[in-house]
């Protein structure tokens, strides 16, 4: 399976545009042969804490309409949101849209980083699903950053870990390039990792959107200036 690692500069709390971003870049993945693309942490609206906080009609449920331009499109979408929940708060969800548009799982990220935990509240269940005979795990951004999430997503069987994540420029960029192939070579799992590039909220994305085979082997990846998928032959 070809599966794409998407990368790109979202506008600040603008759903129609961004998502318009995504199925563009949906499309140029389905085209140039991937069968799924995953997308950076909270693409629909940017990392906008303070929006998210402030705003519910930004949040996002999985059959919101905004999303429309993402389902069945011929290619399983992976897109990162703040979604409702049964709290006052929202969480920042992962919904896995198949080529035909239908949701194939759903997963909140566990692991809120900084400024996060005062807007998000937690999820407690990991992520998985499967497709194209491949057995998937889904983590957010700061989740990869706990060994024992990535080792019960190894234990489970899993092929491949897909990463909607935020990584800025500055220490951001030692840590992207450090704990995506670690967890390759640790787990001996596939490992994609969406990011964003350029303003991302506080920070400025280190783009290098990309995808590493179990051992820690890059197989493709972004530069760090342009919106932009990484494609790469899962197996």
């Amino acid at each position: 399976m070809k599966i794409a690692a998407a990368q790109l500069t979202c506008v600040p709390g603008d759903i129609p545009t961004n998502v318009r971003q995504l199925a563009a870049l949906a499309v140029q993945a389905r085209e140039q042969g991937a069968e799924l693309i995953v997308f950076p942490e909270l693409a629909p609206t940017g990392y906008e804490l303070r929006m998210a906080a402030e705003d519910p009609h930004l949040w996002v449920a999985a059959d919101d309409a905004r999303l429309d331009p993402l389902r069945g499109i011929g290619i399983a979408c992976v897109v990162n949101c703040a979604v409702p929940t049964d709290e006052t708060r929202p969480a920042i969800g992962t919904f896995v849209y198949g080529g035909a548009g239908e949701l194939i799982t759903t997963y909140l990220k566990q692991h809120l980083y900084e400024n996060e935990q005062s807007v998000f509240t937690a999820g407690d269940r990991d992520g998985r699903f499967e497709l194209g005979g491949l057995r998937f795990a889904l983590a957010t951004c700061f989740d990869n950053h706990f060994p024992d999430l990535t080792a019960r997503a190894a234990a489970d069987g899993c092929h491949v870990l897909l990463a909607s994540s935020l990584y800025g420029t500055g220490d951001g960029i030692r840590e992207r390039a450090t704990v995506y192939p670690g967890i390759a070579k640790d787990s001996n799992m596939h490992v994609v990792l969406a990011n964003h590039v350029g303003s991302a909220g506080p920070w400025t994305g280190c783009g290098g959107a990309a995808v590493w085979a179990p051992g820690g082997t890059l197989l493709a990846e972004a530069d760090n200036h342009t919106t932009s998928p990484a494609l790469a032959d899962v197996r």
